[in-house]
């Protein structure tokens, strides 16, 4: 994948509603600044979408869902549509991947190679439940007949994260959508514009016009009455815990509405003596930290060794980590990405600061990271981004604020254990359980921690998802309520009705 000048990229910087670009210029509508995160540079603004907005937004979808035929059409056609809506995303991969990258943390090559296929490859996903899943018969006595029936729950309120804009966009609209419901979708006001694209697309398929609408803002203005919209049947989001409380008291309070929610993480990796292939391993682990920065709900950001292996699994992890080259999101050979914003990356440097004065060791990294400058669309030296380098902490505790707190940026915590048992209350954390990852030959050791593990997806000998859509993802504890992707994502966007018939009559 080539580089590109983020100069020559146009954005839309309005909210879609209606099948038609709303550019929110009313009069004394606030706008907010984007940055890009590789540069600092400012090179967009957007509308925050405020109560009336919102409301025409919900609105706009509401009667699109009573009056389009979306939900009552036969799910085979819906799913031809949505697989259509697939094709068209999976062909306009490099303008896609382009805006992608101009303002988020992807870097291009993986954006074009990675981001967009899987964003695809999920929309089909999903379009293939429409005609397989529905109500049930159920077993009642010879004179009645007992069934459930399924039914969309009407206008989903859905909010996306900055990390992954096109993907975690896709996991909230296309099970939604599938089920014959209508959207409105908020995604980040830090990267809000690749998703606009996505939603012109569906459009183009067959989407009828209104059934996903995206709307600009931030949290406090525009996410907060999108989730309390008395039209909103219910909520999905992707994001922190903290957020998510929110979200689930806002929906609380006006209505009772259900929530799927993904929050965070502070997830184990789990590395056992016997673990085969020392080397794979090692790339594994660094590359479950270091993927789009550390700036991932899942990433792998809590080692625990066991002992004799913790000093040469370090000095690999070590190599592995200065192997990266941060730089711009646009050129080609990156492969360390910026931190998304100044501020998250400040909170990264006070972290690991403040767990340095604790009594930890800093083994690698652990400043700032000297981006050089892109031929494209960049002066020649340092950018101006926020480049954190991936940085290994050693001689920490349970209490050590980089082993307690989410950093969402690329710093591993390194601890020690001798045996299973001390392993495995390492692994558990207070208040998080999202992923987990055990690394042995020994089946019967990875099967009990996969039984004993507090989390809601354990990898064994691996360190991430696949394509494969079929396996949820959500966690435990306050790592979040439902799931994400699998036939649960779908499940969630219906809602059951039962039925009972008396033939006696």
């Amino acid at each position: 994948m080539d580089s590109f000048n983020p100069d020559e990229v146009t954005v839309r910087s309005g909210h879609f509603i209606g099948g038609e670009y709303v550019e929110g210029g009313e009069h004394g509508a606030r706008r907010m600044e984007v940055a890009r995160p590789s540069d600092g540079v400012v090179y967009a603004s957007v509308p925050v979408a405020d109560a009336n907005m919102v409301d025409r937004a919900v609105e706009n979808a509401w009667q699109a869902f009573r009056t389009s035929g979306w939900a009552r059409m036969a799910p085979r056609e819906r799913a031809k549509i949505l697989r259509r809506f697939a094709d068209l995303v999976e062909a306009d991969a490099l303008a896609l991947g382009r805006l992608e990258a101009l303002g988020s943390t992807r870097p291009v090559a993986q954006a074009v190679s990675w981001d967009v296929p899987f964003t695809a490859e999920g929309i089909r996903f999903y379009a293939e439940f429409a005609d397989k899943l529905g109500g049930d018969v159920a077993a009642t006595d010879h004179d009645h007949l007992g069934m459930t029936i399924a039914e969309p729950y009407g206008v989903i309120g859905a909010i996306a994260p900055w990390n992954f804009p096109l993907v975690m966009a896709s996991w909230k609209i296309a099970p939604a959508l599938a089920a014959g419901n209508a959207v409105v979708l908020k995604p980040s006001e830090m990267t809000p514009f690749s998703v606009l694209r996505l939603a012109e697309l569906a459009v183009q398929a067959g989407v009828p016009a209104g059934i996903f609408n995206v709307i600009q803002g931030d949290g406090r203005t525009t996410g907060d009455e999108l989730v309390r919209h008395p039209k909103i049947s219910k909520v999905t989001f992707t994001g922190s815990t903290r957020t998510g409380a929110a979200i689930m008291a806002a929906c609380a309070n006006s209505g009772t509405k259900p929530v799927t929610l993904e929050l965070g993480g502070k997830s184990p990796q789990i590395v056992f003596a016997d673990a085969p292939r020392l080397d794979d391993v090692a790339r594994r682990i660094a590359g479950a930290i270091t993927g789009n920065a550390g700036q991932v709900c899942v990433a792998g950001s809590r080692l625990l060794v066991e002992r004799s292996l913790a000093e040469p699994l370090a000095e690999r992890i070590g190599r592995i980590f200065a192997e990266l080259k941060p730089g711009a999101t646009w050129a080609a050979g990156t492969t360390l990405s910026p931190i998304i914003s100044e501020p998250q990356a400040a909170r990264i440097e006070s972290i690991v600061g403040r767990t340095l004065g604790s009594g930890a060791t800093l083994r690698y990294g652990g400043v700032r990271a000297d981006a050089g400058g892109s031929s494209s669309g960049a002066a020649s030296g340092a950018l101006a981004g926020a480049f954190y380098t991936p940085t290994l902490l050693t001689d920490v505790t349970a209490d050590s604020e980089a082993v307690r707190e989410e950093v969402f940026g690329p710093v591993l915590t390194l601890q020690t254990f001798d045996t299973e048992e001390e392993a495995l209350a390492l692994a558990q954390h207070p208040e998080y359980g999202l992923a987990a990852g055990v690394h042995t030959a020994d089946l019967g050791r990875a099967l009990r921690f996969v039984r004993g593990l507090e989390a809601g997806t354990v990898w064994v000998n691996r360190y991430g998802r696949t394509s494969d859509f079929m396996i949820p993802t959500g966690g435990y504890k306050r790592s979040g309520i439902g799931k994400d992707l699998g036939r649960q994502a779908y499940e969630a966007n219906l809602r059951f009705k039962s039925v009972l018939i008396d033939l006696r009559q």
